[in-house]
């Protein structure tokens, strides 16, 4: 690892400590191997003055939800250092009681909650103290000779502190630990199973110290030998078992969730490590337990039964622990290590896997390199109990928003490149799923720029296209559960007199055979898919067809037959299959101004008239279509199968 600072930037923080924390913080974040998504803590001390001329010494210190790899000003609290030292000289505090007082020492109502670490920072007597957990650091402490090995990296360079739980406690042991202690004797604190502690007078010298330090255990790490064992063998695929994992995992969740899998040569190679259990494996910082639970799920060959099993196990452990008044977390695992396929993350949105999957594929990294120390050795169940049921991360699952219909879903909408496919795509991500937008259109690859639209070239008249991007899907995001089947194209209108074959047999392929094809690809998946829904988009034309449309009417017509026998057919399954009959939904590449002004000549009307006949005399767009999609694809419709539903503002000819 090397220091990160560049003076030119540097120059221009320069204006006030603030800005210079800001600076570092962000050096500090953009090393993985230092912080993941919101963990460590910085701070700097300073002076302001207040309303009233008075200067008071204040502590700003990273506020709670806020990353350092991309924190600013406004992400750091301001407290009131005097109260904060005084917090640390008391006999006992409630770390409730502890977070009340912090708030009401903050200078500013409307800035963040101060870290809890805030009272730890406030007595090391230095303006700027940098926290990480280094997992360099952390690789050793996890070890069975873990303080040894720290002595023998820094020897009395460092105070080390023995475990103790975050908060209240933590800023009490170290507040004791350090009376009468020569603070320049000491270049760093380290917090066994917990991470580091650099200090110093101005900014680059606590940052770079944090590097150095963070050097010397890598260095270590390397004379050990230590190192993470990879594969070069190609992994197994199974597709259907990914599904699989993820429809077991989602019941233990009681919610759906998205899944990754990790199949890179260091992934592959931690799946097939041999000599360790998942009850030996445990967090590499007691901060990620929250997220990760305390050990993952290992995967054999019955995968439910070993899923089962992980949740009776995490039950026990709730029981064995628990005082009686708490409420038990989900006993579903967060991820798993599945021999000769990869390391899988479970979560309940994109972000929530990612984040999953970095953690642990840190995490197995840092397991294995601890294999040449001695062994690893995680906290004990009961601390990382104590941390995992801590209230005040449990406050934090309590503050996480309700559920959007579709999170944690899975669709694939086809004809996705624009109209009501385009549509469909945004209202679903925007309801929280996960999406598959496939259309023949080249622009489809780069035209979403949400990281939860998976846009793939898709000619649904080739069945081996379809399989490829149904593939993908499963394997980009671990299943399906919602199928928007919606390409098609509106033919050039002729009479039956004028029809050609190649005209007949191209509607016949594209409205009716790929939807057919479509459905038939993606059953297995379906099968295995949470509250599997499948909704088709026909047209008017079946209900109510037009002259010189017979190519398009008749195809949507058995659109609708194929969607009602399929109805008849996946009810055992728990799939619904529904049909949706849109109407003059102008806005779509079927109404190109060619086909508008055909349509109006046919019915002896202006392009306007024509595009207002209906009842109630109002316009349907995508959107419109799109949001009447997703309530039928989503928990409103969730006892509906069968049906056919117009959306067209009223059509006397089919009422």
């Amino acid at each position: 690892m090397k220091s990160l600072w560049n003076e030119e930037q540097a120059r221009e923080c320069q204006k006030d400590p603030l800005s210079l924390r800001v600076y570092t913080s962000r050096l500090l974040g953009q090393e993985t191997d230092l912080v993941l998504h919101g963990g460590g803590n910085t701070s700097v001390k300073t002076s302001v003055v207040n309303r009233f001329g008075e200067t008071e010494e204040i502590l700003y210190i990273k506020g709670s939800g806020w990353d350092l790899a991309s924190i600013e000003a406004a992400g750091f609290a301001p407290v009131r250092l005097k109260v904060l030292k005084q917090m640390a000289a008391l006999q006992s505090l409630d770390d409730r009681e502890m977070v009340k007082m912090q708030r009401a020492a903050m200078i500013d109502p409307y800035a963040p909650n101060p870290s809890v670490e805030a009272i730890l920072h406030a007595i090391i007597p230095y303006t700027f103290v940098d926290h990480t957990h280094a997992d360099a650091v952390l690789t050793i402490t996890n070890t069975t000779q873990g303080e040894k090995s720290i002595r023998e990296i820094y020897g009395d360079r460092v105070l080390v502190v023995p475990y103790v739980m975050p908060g209240f406690v933590l800023a009490k042991k170290i507040f004791e630990m350090t009376q009468g202690l020569d603070w320049k004797k000491v270049q760093g604190l380290i917090l066994m199973n917990h991470g580091i502690f650099t200090f110093a007078d101005n900014a680059r010298s606590s940052y770079e110290k944090m590097i150095e330090l963070v050097c010397e255990a890598e260095v270590f790490l390397e004379k050990k030998g230590a190192q993470q064992v990879t594969s070069k063998i190609p992994p197994k695929e199974n597709l259907l078992e990914l599904a699989r994992l993820r429809k077991i995992v989602s019941k233990l969740r009681q919610a759906p969730v998205i899944t990754k899998l990790d199949q890179d040569s260091a992934s592959l190679g931690f799946s097939n490590f041999t000599g360790l259990t998942a009850m030996t494996l445990g967090p590499l910082t007691p901060d990620h337990v929250i997220r990760t639970k305390r050990v993952p799920a290992v995967i054999g060959k019955n995968s439910e039964e070993d899923l089962l099993r992980f949740a009776q196990d995490y039950q026990k452990y709730f029981q064995k622990n628990t005082d009686g008044k708490l409420i038990p977390l989900d006993s579903a695992p967060r991820w798993a290590i599945w021999p000769e396929h990869g390391v899988v993350s479970f979560g309940r949105d994109l972000e929530e896997t990612r984040v999953i999957s970095d953690i642990s594929g840190h995490t197995l990294r840092a397991i294995q390199k601890a294999e040449a120390l001695g062994g690893w050795k995680p906290l004990s169940e009961k601390e990382l109990f104590e941390v995992e049921y801590w209230v005040l991360e449990q406050a934090k699952l309590k503050k996480t928003p309700n559920p959007l219909d579709f999170q944690g879903k899975i669709a694939l909408v086809t004809g996705a490149a624009s109209g009501i496919g385009r549509a469909c795509v945004e209202a679903l991500v925007k309801q929280g799923a996960v999406v598959a937008a496939l259309d023949k259109d080249p622009k489809i690859a780069s035209l979403f720029s949400s990281p939860g639209i998976l846009g793939m070239v898709c000619d649904v008249a080739h069945r081996e296209q379809i399989q490829a991007c149904v593939e993908k899907t499963v394997r980009m995001f671990g299943g399906l559960d919602v199928l928007i089947s919606n390409a098609g194209f509106f033919p050039e209108t002729c009479n039956l007199s004028d029809m050609t074959s190649e005209l007949w047999e191209k509607s016949l392929s594209v409205n009716l055979t790929s939807h057919a094809v479509l459905i038939q690809v993606a059953l297995p998946y379906l099968q295995l898919g949470i509250n599997a829904s499948i909704v088709v988009i026909a047209s008017k034309n079946v209900q109510a067809p037009g002259p010189g449309a017979s190519a398009y009417s008749v195809a949507k017509a058995g659109l609708t037959q194929l969607a009602r026998v399929a109805a008849l057919e996946l009810a055992p399954q728990g799939i619904r299959v529904n049909v949706i009959h849109p109407n003059q939904v102008f806005d779509t590449a079927i109404w190109t101004e060619e086909v508008l002004q055909a349509r109006a000549k046919k019915y002896g009307v202006s392009v306007d008239e024509y595009k207002s006949s209906n009842l109630l005399k109002v316009e349907i767009t995508s959107k419109d279509v799109a949001r009447l999609v997703c309530s039928v694809a989503g928990s409103v419709f969730s006892k509906t199968t069968g049906a056919q539903v117009p959306i067209d503002g009223g059509n006397d000819r089919v009422i």
